[in-house]
């Protein structure tokens, strides 16, 4: 029966490019990228994992294109069980198993054991694609859609399940195959519309880009709609290139909207390290993982190739300044009016707008709490993991929209923990060191995944600070929710200029004595990660926490005094660190860090470097407190680079005595694209290569040599 629903159409053996995909002369050379690719498959199938969908889709690869390799995906044994259970079962992130086993449906189906085949062809056809679809009677749905990789994922894996068998019911909500596909058709429009107009919303993430890369990949790689290939070809283009700017040695190294302390403690651990290795190749580290998503997928892709300017751009020697800005504007201490204004006309209330605003995180904010109300309620999402821990507050606000609506203002420093409204990101690169910054954001607000700022020096030396909301977890890991070194109990007011930084710290809420908001917690102190057996030299001097790393040097300064914090191993995972790396500055959650990067292009030395941060005049002003709430600090910084730096909890930033912007940035400005945000034309270049990227014409163009001019 799901044999006779099949297209017909073979996609075991697709051309290498899909029309429209190879626009141009500008892409990485064919066979250097078939050698990229052919080193990674031979990494990956140096052991084979049977509970890996991945694992069997690379060994089945491999068997494909090396005739040396001997390897029968039909007799292999394949334990794909906890995978079918997690999709049985409405569990989050099956949608990330599901795409994987489509990847392998896609690819190699013909070669697989029937009853490997028959059972994800039955997953595909139970699957529910999206929130607005039935549960099964009894099922709690705990599938998060909502977020940016999340949305692409789902959409994907409605098209291409879709595509496949156009004229089969699916058993979940009885449409067709077609019907799926025309839903998702739209859907992932209107998902590539809002990237290519506002950027990313979990921007720069070392996580979640890896989220946005396999979807749109497969779209690329398997969808027949060639119009849709190229536009996710050309929104592909787009997460490589903000990966190339901000990677520093392997290490996705910049400002994140969505990170954990288990990913950026090290590159070695970041979701994109392995597709970044392949494509760029500018680490000695080998790669870490053969089931890594992202490697795995580009390592077997016949239709994508890279532009040769985005390779570029990641291993340029150039030294400068990336500013970027992405996402919309909302602002949930704004005072509360009945029809607040629609930024870029995207209502408020409108149930169509569901995706829009959820995607964002902005769930708790005022202006979209009666859309979350409604939502929630029409499609009993309050039984889900997700929406069960709002329930109190749902109760005491009667459910009524305008009762919730003050509370959530009122609260909005706290319950607005996952709000990604638009950033300003600022990042310095030099070959030998790079320092990112989210300019001004969400200041004194509590952050569920944020990371504000990041200096890099190579895959594991690096440097940034956290204002923790609890003592170190006890594990064998970082867990994702241990809030001592991800996201933050408050955001700092964060400004860079060049190769200098100014943080503040003071949170705009108490710390919560107890339920319900006891979550809200944070501690009395804030500290930084500088983990110093992976630094060349580590000195303090005075308040200064100095560090090098090959030609490249970082300098820390505190407000309130330093001391170095012991973890015991056997209780809190350090991974394997054993010297201290925890720099903690006592005596309240109020603080000011100050960092200052530099190298040996600058400094010629690591002394000279040390002398110039020891010798800048600081002048910090505490501006108090209300009603036991900081008022913030007002800072002048001498900068041996940068020269005089002054910024305040409120105003602008000011470089010898110039006022400097810190928001209203383009979507690009950089030495290799000059983007106006909302552009709907993204050109990148250099001496050597062109990429462009027409957003309104659907067109992607590369090409070797200088860039056109744009008409």
């Amino acid at each position: 029966m799901i044999a006779a629903a099949c297209t017909g159409s073979s996609h075991d053996n697709k051309p290498d490019a899909a029309p429209g995909l190879d626009g141009g002369t500008g892409f990485v050379d064919k066979a250097a990228f078939r050698a990229r690719q052919d080193e990674y498959i031979a990494f990956a199938t140096r052991q084979y994992e049977p509970t890996s969908a991945l694992s069997l889709l690379a060994h089945a690869e491999r068997a494909r294109r090396d005739n040396r390799f001997t390897f029968d995906p039909a007799k292999a044994k394949a334990d794909l069980t906890a995978s079918f259970a997690k999709i049985d079962d409405f569990e989050d992130t099956s949608d990330f198993d599901l795409l994987y086993l489509l990847n392998l449906w896609y690819g190699y189906r013909a070669d697989l054991d029937p009853a490997l085949r028959t059972s994800i062809e039955q997953r595909i056809l139970k699957f529910k694609y999206w929130y607005d679809e039935p549960s099964p009677p009894g099922v709690i749905d705990d599938k998060y859609y909502w977020s940016e990789n999340h949305r692409i994922i789902f959409h994907t894996l409605e098209y291409l399940a879709g595509q496949a068998f156009p004229k089969a019911r699916f058993t979940n909500d009885g449409r067709t195959g077609a019907e799926h596909r025309a839903h998702a058709t739209r859907l992932i429009d209107k998902w590539i519309a809002e990237k290519a107009r506002f950027g990313f919303t979990e921007w720069h993430s070392d996580v979640y880009y890896q989220k946005d890369v396999t979807p749109l990949l497969s779209l690329v790689e398997w969808a027949d709609d060639a119009r849709l290939t190229e536009r996710a070809a050309m929104v592909l283009d787009v997460v490589l290139f903000d990966i190339a700017i901000h990677l520093q040695h392997g290490n996705s190294g910049g400002t994140r909207g969505r990170s954990y302390m288990k990913d950026k403690s090290t590159a070695l651990d970041q979701d994109v390290f392995g597709l970044s290795k392949l494509l760029f190749d500018d680490t000695t580290q080998p790669y870490q993982s053969g089931s890594d998503a992202g490697a795995v997928l580009l390592a077997r892709a016949r239709r994508y190739r890279l532009p040769e300017v985005i390779r570029r751009v990641a291993t340029s020697s150039t030294t400068g300044v990336d500013r970027e800005r992405m996402g919309v504007k909302l602002d949930p201490l704004a005072p509360i009016e009945p029809d607040p204004p629609a930024p870029y006309g995207v209502a408020f209330d409108d149930p169509e707008n569901v995706a829009f605003w959820w995607d964002r995180g902005a769930f708790t904010a005022w202006q979209v709490v009666p859309l979350t109300l409604s939502t929630a309620e029409h499609y009993d999402l309050w039984k889900t993991k997700l929406f069960k821990p709002f329930t109190a507050l749902r109760d005491a606000t009667g459910n009524d929209p305008e009762v919730a609506k003050p509370l959530a203002r009122s609260l909005a420093y706290m319950v607005g923990f996952g709000l990604l409204s638009e950033v300003n990101t600022y990042t310095w690169r030099s070959p030998d060191v790079m320092l990112s910054t989210a300019q001004d954001y969400r200041k004194g607000a509590f952050g569920e995944q944020y990371h504000a700022w990041q200096a890099t020096l190579d895959e594991n030396a690096l440097v940034f600070t956290t204002h923790p909301k609890n003592e170190p977890e006890q594990g064998t890991q970082w867990p994702d929710s241990d809030g001592y070194w991800t996201g933050t109990g408050s955001m700092p007011r964060s400004a860079q200029h060049g190769t200098a930084a100014i943080h503040l710290y003071a949170p705009q809420f108490p710390s919560p004595g107890g339920p319900p908001l006891d979550a809200f917690a944070y501690l009395p102190y804030t500290h930084a990660y500088f983990p110093q057996e992976h630094f060349d030299e580590v000195v303090t001097d005075g308040p200064w926490t100095i560090g090098r790393r090959g030609n490249g040097f970082v300098a820390l300064w505190s407000w309130r005094p330093v001391r170095w914090r012991d973890h015991d191993p056997a209780k809190v995972f350090t991974h394997r660190l054993t010297r201290p790396f925890d720099l903690v500055a006592d005596g309240g959650a109020d603080n000011v860090w100050i960092v200052e990067v530099g190298d040996t292009a600058r400094w010629k030395s690591f002394a000279a470097f040390r002398a110039a941060v020891r010798g800048a005049s600081i002048e910090v002003n505490d501006l108090g407190d209300a009603s036991g709430i900081s008022k913030g600090f007002a800072v002048r910084y001498q900068s041996p680079t940068e020269g005089e730096l002054r910024f305040a909890w409120d105003g602008p930033l000011t470089v010898k005595g110039d006022e400097v912007p810190i928001s209203d940035y383009p979507r690009f400005d950089n030495a290799w694209s000059k983007t106006a945000f909302e552009g709907k034309v993204l050109e990148i270049r250099d001496r050597d290569a062109s990429l462009r990227l027409d957003f309104a014409a659907g067109t992607r163009r590369a090409q070797s040599g200088p860039a056109q001019s744009r008409p």
